[in-house]
């Protein structure tokens, strides 16, 4: 596959930015200098770290799962052999457990992250005390590892299972078409060739792990180039290896990836019409499996014909429309389709949890927007909290980045135990933003905040708490607001005219937006024909026509 016009191989997808060529120039034996190939142009784009566990591991990648079952050799797919004393392995994953047969099951098909919705790598144990006994275990294999090296004579066995499974690795990174590398690496790293010279003490571990560092050099992602660059400095043979499994774990999971994400639209689809299907043959099974969705439906359209609250306090910027964030609206909106159904979208993010009649078609996302509703929670009482220091701390004070970044840090940290603890969290965060305040405004050279004023920030930033405070009301609304005109013109075109208080949050309003885009988005794919059907007994005939939206 000369140049990089090469086509794409069925199954075995290229990650962007990956050396593209069918057979490229063999990596030079062990001994001699590597030839250097052409590469892809280079993609920065950092791996989003889907799915870690369809790919096999390094005893050190920080996404590895915990060990489990029989002992498996470091770094390899099968069992320890006698003699490798080497911690155990990642096993096959349990099977999933069954879902119990409920309304709404349909959704239980979901391919989960193929609904837009990025997903993150598996998470590290980090300092807990699985992740020190996993830091422990691992730490104890390269030990021996070096024990067994430095012996004498050394013994290689576990550096044998060590270099088989970077074989296969490197194999598994290679498209049908690269026979000549393919050729070279089994050649190079042959396991019978390897196990006699190890058997005659002349096996240099050393030599292979800079072959291995060349050969990775071929196949890396751009991205890697650096992690690989810097295992070129270690010296130690036992480090160098350690080292190599962390980097090719990095791109297995940079080739899998890449996988997912070239297959995410055709598993979207299938995705799509495999739960229509398995929805509609429950629907043909429980004629009333619809009944909550149109009562969430209808609460939606008597919401839109009501007139929105106002808090007089604040300014009527509040009441925004999604043609202009910043616009007053002063009468109830035209019924359409996409209106009504963003409102009922909105609406589930105010879900009362005693309330069980909740939408059949969005039960298996009922954990998602919880989730999400916590989200909007926790930004409302950081922009009221930013909104209100904003106004004690002057222009001069509240323009400077390093000041709101660190005013948004603290006030993130200590408004975690509000849900529990409202009065005393309001409390903590009044004290320490007003002693932030002073202390700013002091080290600037600024005039410090009177007696009567610090009082005030203190009295307002506490009246948080509560549910009817006029500033709090006011931001919800306004991040309700923002988040209907997300599903109804797009999340970056609702970011280019925030109302004042959000500004200071754009970033994890974004982020909100995105996701509960991502969720809306999926679920109006698949169940728009009966949305659909249900909106045609809520809209008059003639209110419908005149005001045409794109078909759901």
């Amino acid at each position: 596959m000369p140049g990089g016009d090469c086509p794409q191989q069925p199954g075995n997808p290229r990650p962007e930015g990956l050396r593209a060529h069918d057979d490229p120039a063999p990596a030079s034996p062990p001994g001699s200098q590597p030839r250097r190939t052409a590469r892809w142009p280079r993609d920065p784009t950092r791996c989003p770290g889907r799915w870690p566990a369809l790919c096999s591991q390094s005893p050190d990648s920080p996404t590895r799962r915990p060990q489990q079952g029989e002992p498996w050799c470091a770094g390899s797919t099968r069992p320890a052999q006698r003699g490798c004393q080497g911690p155990p392995g990642r096993p096959l994953p349990p099977p999933p457990a069954r879902r119990p047969a409920a309304v709404g099951t349909a959704r239980a098909w979901r391919l989960r992250g193929c609904d837009g919705e990025p997903r993150a790598g598996g998470k590290s144990p980090g300092r807990s005390l699985e992740g020190k006994v996993k830091e422990t275990m691992h730490n104890a294999f390269w030990d021996h590892l070096k024990e067994q090296l430095s012996a004498t004579p050394p013994d290689f066995s576990c550096a044998l299972e060590l270099l088989k499974e970077i074989k296969e690795i490197l194999l598994s990174l290679l498209l049908p078409r690269q026979s000549r590398l393919r050729g070279e690496i089994e050649e190079a790293l042959d396991t019978e060739l390897l196990k006699r010279k190890a058997e005659h003490g002349a096996l240099n571990v050393s030599l292979l792990s800079k072959y291995i560092l060349d050969m990775m050099t071929l196949l890396c992602a751009p991205i890697r180039d650096e992690a690989v660059q810097n295992l070129e400095n270690i010296t130690d043979p036992v480090q160098l290896l350690r080292g190599i499994f962390q980097v090719l774990g990095l791109m297995k999971m940079d080739m899998v990836n890449y996988t997912i994400q070239s297959l995410q639209p055709h598993l979207q689809e299938h995705s799509i019409q495999h739960e229509r299907a398995t929805f509609q043959e429950l629907l043909n099974k429980q004629p009333s499996l619809l009944d909550h969705t149109t009562k969430w439906l209808t609460q939606a359209a008597v919401d839109l014909t009501m007139p929105l609250p106002i808090c007089l306090d604040i300014s009527d910027s509040t009441t925004m429309a999604c043609s202009s964030p910043n616009e007053t609206v002063s009468s109830p909106e035209p019924l359409s389709p996409t209106m009504v159904l963003s409102q009922g979208f909105l609406n589930l993010l105010l879900w009362d949890p005693e309330n069980e009649e909740f939408p059949e078609t969005l039960l298996m996302d009922r954990t998602r927007l919880r989730e999400l509703e916590s989200q909007l929670h926790q930004l409302t009482l950081l922009a009221s909290v930013l909104l209100v220091a904003s106004s004690f701390s002057g222009s001069v004070l509240f323009g400077s980045p390093q000041f709101v970044d660190k005013l948004k840090r603290m006030t993130k940290d200590l408004i975690e135990e509000f849900d529990s603890r409202p009065e005393e969290a309001m409390q903590t965060v009044s004290e320490q933003v007003s002693q932030e305040i002073h202390q700013s405004l002091k080290n600037m050279g600024l005039a410090a905040l009177s007696s009567d004023n610090t009082a005030s920030l203190i009295g307002q930033l506490q009246n948080i708490a509560k549910k009817e405070d006029c500033v709090r009301s006011v931001i919800d609304q306004r991040i309700h607001l923002f988040l209907k005109c997300c599903l109804v013109l797009g999340v970056q075109r609702s970011l280019l005219d925030l109302p004042g208080g959000l500004t200071v949050i754009e970033a994890e309003l974004a982020e909100l937006g995105q996701k509960f885009v991502s969720l809306t988005h999926h679920n109006q794919k698949v169940f728009g024909p009966y949305y659909t059907e249900i909106l045609k007994t809520l809209i008059p005939p003639a209110q419908a026509l005149e005001n045409e939206v794109e078909s759901l």
